[in-house]
């Protein structure tokens, strides 16, 4: 007998079962995130066998396997939840997720405006308005990519293609040692040598802008050809701002593009402390900025916002013979000629909905919510004696140690307050010493979870004897 031809086509009533089937989990999920534990790592050993064996010839029950899903998705890590305080919370916005699934249910192909010219252009309204909001000038643009590190790679070819052209010898990239690993990558993928990557100074974990200016005029001098300097809204470690305005200023006078990593720090741009503190982002030649970090969007939303699309198109663009039915629109951009992706799945919804339905104030009130906790953990912290707080967040990120010389202890007392699976911090290394690392910016974060974090790290850390 011959399997069913049309089984992968269900019938109305099957879809609106397997929707209200979801959207009953998904309402349950959302009842217990604010008291869901922030990690679960132990005794995962049955359900990783249960998910490495392949698919069966037969159907499955549908409700069978939403629970093996909702299973495995207890173990490890859960960005979502309040006491996820570590790295960059992504908060899964609900209706940003429902959204990305309305519209791959549609599947339109958006690579090519010609082919989805009004949802290209609902997707390119969202890429205005941000621009808009990094004071960007009329014209500018972008794209909407999986994350910062594609939208990093992108910005990069362009700036290569711009300022050096074909010759790629002797090009020469200006980063500092807490701008982010995603920028020398995406030199290396570009075909750019290691040798490229030139770290500057720094003073206070900020680029030097004279030490910059003095290694660019070094290595003119040797014969180098500098051509991209990158500085960093928001770093991962700490959340320190370099100073954007006097690096800008330097790229404009040495003829280097300016690429600003405002992957994480982007978000906060909405706000008015977040503006203040990323002044000079707007003179920037492209600017990275991931939604999925500091808008509490779902994983696997970047963005890419370039002052003149026209080196995009410069540096991405390509043709076939098959594509010559095609035709490009005034005024509308086709993405796939904007950066490496070809094919791509409609994008702009997970953005333009959330936006429209909540409201950009709610945004800002959440961002503004975000700079306060980070100031609530910071005096906290800095004024418990148990603790050195070197440095005073430029954004939301708390960086904190044990006082002391004793990196174990510390490290013991991340180890102790993360087994709780109440809350999850990160550490890092600055200066080559250990920290502690809290940055609260999941929207289901607010001040209670907060102060029990800060009460739980403080018993972690008497309990131990410190």
């Amino acid at each position: 007998m011959h399997p069913n031809p049309h089984a992968l086509e269900p019938d109305r009533q099957t879809v609106e079962a397997m929707g209200r089937a979801i959207m009953s989990r998904i309402a349950g999920y959302l009842d217990a995130a604010p008291h869901a534990p922030a990690s679960r790592f132990p005794d995962s050993a049955r359900a990783v066998a249960e998910m490495l064996r392949p698919p069966a010839e037969t159907p499955g029950d549908f409700a069978d396997l939403l629970d093996a899903f909702q299973d495995a998705a207890g173990y490890g890590l859960d960005p979502s939840s309040p006491g996820y305080l570590a790295y960059f919370p992504a908060g899964g916005l609900v209706s940003s997720a429902l959204a990305d699934a309305f519209a791959q249910v549609h599947n339109r192909f958006t690579a090519v405006a010609h082919l989805a010219p009004v949802l290209v252009a609902m997707e390119n309204s969202v890429l205005r308005w941000l621009a808009a909001q990094f004071g960007l000038p009329e014209g500018s643009g972008g794209l909407v990519t999986t994350g910062g590190s594609l939208a990093t790679l992108t910005a990069l070819v362009a700036a290569r293609e711009d300022r050096l052209g074909e010759n790629l010898a002797d090009g020469t990239i200006y980063v500092t040692e807490h701008t982010h690993f995603c920028v020398a990558k995406a030199a290396r993928i570009a075909g750019l040598p290691s040798s490229a990557i030139r770290l500057v100074p720094t003073r206070e974990l900020r680029m030097d802008p004279a030490a910059a200016a003095a290694m660019i005029k070094h290595d003119r001098g040797r014969g180098l050809r500098p051509f991209l300097l990158v500085g960093t809204a928001g770093t991962t470690s700490t959340g320190t701002v370099d100073p954007l305005a006097e690096l800008a200023e330097l790229a404009g006078e040495e003829g280097l593009w300016f690429h600003a990593d405002a992957a994480y720090g982007g978000g906060l741009q909405l706000t008015d402390r977040g503006r203040k503190r990323l002044a000079g982002i707007e003179r920037a030649d492209s600017i990275v900025v991931d939604p999925h970090k500091s808008l509490f969007l779902p994983y696997g939303t970047g963005v890419l916002l370039v002052r003149d699309t026209a080196a995009l198109l410069a540096a991405h663009a390509a043709d076939g013979h098959y594509l010559q039915d095609l035709r490009t629109l005034d005024d509308m951009p086709d993405y796939g000629h904007l950066g490496p992706e070809l094919t791509r799945e409609f994008r702009g919804l997970r953005l333009w909905l959330p936006l429209h339905l909540h409201g950009v104030a709610a945004f800002r009130a959440e961002l503004d919510e975000k700079l306060d906790l980070a100031e609530l953990a910071y005096r906290e912290l800095a004024g418990d004696p148990l603790f050195e707080v070197p440095w005073e967040p430029d954004l939301s990120v708390v960086v904190f140690r044990l006082r002391g010389e004793d990196d174990d202890a510390s490290r013991a007392l991340l180890d102790t307050v993360n087994a709780t699976g109440q809350i999850f911090l990160s550490s890092t290394q600055v200066e080559g010493r250990f920290f502690l690392r809290m940055n609260p910016t999941s929207h289901r974060t607010h001040a209670p979870d907060v102060r029990h974090a800060l009460a739980l790290i403080r018993e972690s850390a008497v309990g131990a004897g410190a």
